[in-house]
């Protein structure tokens, strides 16, 4: 397998993963996994399917979390993070890795809202206790059909 398919069955697995795992690094240089919502999920998050259609080549991801959050104030000490997504029942898994940043587009928080959401954020998209991250990663890493991979972000064969 080349790594243009691998690049190719990548973002599938972007788009189809139930959750994503997020590792940040605690004040003791310790990584600290979560569970989050995948957004790049076409079946459960179909309106955010646009957003996403020109970032098959960076591997953009964004996430929605609390600012009072532990992760959060690991971001603005360190913002190199990595997410994980995948499939294990079909031994298919990829980690992408990179610094992370905070968005403070107004048009993204609202973009990214779901209805529901405000059992996390009960006065909308522009609480104070939203905030947005956006991944653009440099490097994926994982495994697929028995093999491991790496490849540069952007880089092509």
């Amino acid at each position: 397998m080349n790594t243009e398919e691998i690049r190719q069955t990548s973002l599938e697995l972007l788009d189809s993963a139930d959750a994503a795992y997020v590792t940040t690094i605690d004040e003791d240089g310790c990584p600290q996994t979560r569970c989050m919502f995948n957004l790049r999920n076409k079946d459960k998050f179909p309106r955010l399917i646009d957003m996403f259609s020109d970032h098959q080549d960076d591997f953009m991801v964004y996430f929605s979390t609390n600012t009072s959050s532990e992760k959060v104030a690991q971001i603005k000490k360190n913002p190199a993070v990595c997410v994980y997504y995948c499939k294990p029942e079909d031994f298919h898994g990829v980690m992408l890795s990179g610094n992370i940043e905070i968005v403070d587009d107004p048009k993204i928080r609202e973009e990214l809202w779901h209805d529901g959401w405000e059992r996390y954020y009960p006065t909308g998209p522009h609480d104070p206790d939203h905030t947005v991250l956006r991944l653009r990663p440099a490097k994926a890493k994982g495994w697929y059909k028995g093999r491991a991979f790496t490849f540069q972000i952007g880089a092509r064969e």
